[in-house]
């Protein structure tokens, strides 16, 4: 399927980006709610790459930021 995107207008500052961050470069306070996880997937903004949440499943990070009114997209 391919869908046209009209692009021109949008706020950038609602863009957030979704990316895989390992467990164990995360803050020792944060490993151990990680409950035995081994990647777990930050939303940052992408003005700044500020780490606005940290979840454990891809799909909530996607639904997260939706519900706060951004436009998330994938890091590779």
């Amino acid at each position: 399927m391919y869908n046209n995107y009209e692009f021109e207008g949008m706020d950038e500052s609602r863009v957030v980006y979704v990316r895989e961050v390992p467990v164990e470069d995360l803050p020792e306070d944060m490993q151990e709610q990680a409950e035995g996880a081994d990647v777990l997937y930050a939303v940052c903004a992408a003005t700044d790459g500020e780490r606005l949440a940290v979840v454990k499943e891809r799909n909530m990070a996607f639904i997260l930021a939706r519900q706060n009114d951004f436009a998330p997209v994938t890091v590779h």
